[in-house]
């Protein structure tokens, strides 16, 4: 087999040195490795160049959501099965997929583990695999990318902060092909799946691999339906979040509204187009190495 290892240096604000060590002890004579180690300048592109030049059998991801997320676009139409080593701030998308969370486990599923097709959403020109939203959680990333303090600490003073300015509720125009709703809320999500990186639970009824995925519209902020998100089996108050499934939709805002997609602030946007692409990429997630 041969392997490309993508390496996100700063994500997570953790040495990935370990992880390469680990990664290269499971070689054997029979197996290339091609290490790319990301700067954050035209990433997508020289990504693209080496997938276009080269023939690798697996692509290796060290980082988080958002990793993961540029190197499902540098694919394009190529569906190169992607093994993920969950090394970000937040690694929801691993989660998830119940990817084991100690190395010494996700480094084999990675490099060897049976593949499973998720679904992803087009969200204008870029690609969305886990959860993306409009106002309150986006305006925390984007608070978040601007602090000096990297991981889950950060995330949480970053949310302190965010709670007492957040600019919410907001009101949304959602479109879909057969109805169009207007609602309020302090944070709108596009959700392929069920959680944030953070573990909390969003949308618990939610599969990556349905053909679907979920509009949220948390209408306000509350305490105990917050706490909540971190029980899987728990269901949340339609009087916090309203769920409707679409294949299809475009939301639109009276103002700019600040805009993330799988964890990496966009920008504040007026109006985002979403369909579903089913089956659109392979992830390794299986129990038993294949040998």
């Amino acid at each position: 087999m041969n392997f490309l290892f993508i390496i996100n240096p700063i994500s997570g604000n953790e040495d990935k040195t370990h992880l390469l060590k680990m990664v290269k002890n499971k070689l054997n004579r029979e197996h290339q490795l091609s290490i790319y180690k990301t700067t954050g300048k035209d990433d997508l592109h020289k990504i693209k160049d080496k997938l276009l030049n080269q023939k690798f059998d697996r692509v290796l991801v060290a980082g988080g959501d958002g990793t993961i997320k540029m190197i499902a676009e540098a694919m394009g139409e190529n569906q190169l099965p992607i093994g993920i080593i969950p090394a970000g701030s937040a690694n929801g998308l691993a989660s998830d997929l119940d990817i084991p969370d100690n190395a010494k486990d996700f480094v084999p599923i990675a490099m060897f583990g049976e593949t499973k097709k998720i679904d992803a959403i087009q969200i204008n020109d870029q690609l969305g695999l886990h959860i993306s939203d409009f106002g309150l959680n986006a305006e925390l990333i984007k608070e978040f990318e601007s602090s000096f303090l990297r991981g889950k600490l950060g995330y949480a003073i970053n949310s302190i902060t965010t709670l007492f300015q957040s600019k919410g509720p907001y009101e949304f125009e959602i479109i879909t092909p057969t109805e169009t709703l207007h609602k309020k809320g302090i944070m709108l999500a596009l959700a392929n799946s069920k959680k944030f990186g953070t573990g909390a639970v969003i949308n618990p009824n939610g599969k990556i691999d349905d053909g679907i995925f979920e509009i949220l519209i948390f209408k306000k902020l509350d305490v105990l339906e917050i706490l909540k998100t971190l029980d899987i089996d728990k269901q949340l108050s339609s009087d916090f979040v309203e769920c409707i499934p679409v294949k299809k939709v475009t939301i639109k805002t009276k103002i700019p509204v600040d805009f993330q997609i799988d964890g990496e602030y966009c920008k504040s946007l007026k109006e985002v187009n979403a369909h579903i692409l089913p089956k659109k990429l392979k992830i390794a997630i299986g129990k038993q190495p294949l040998t």
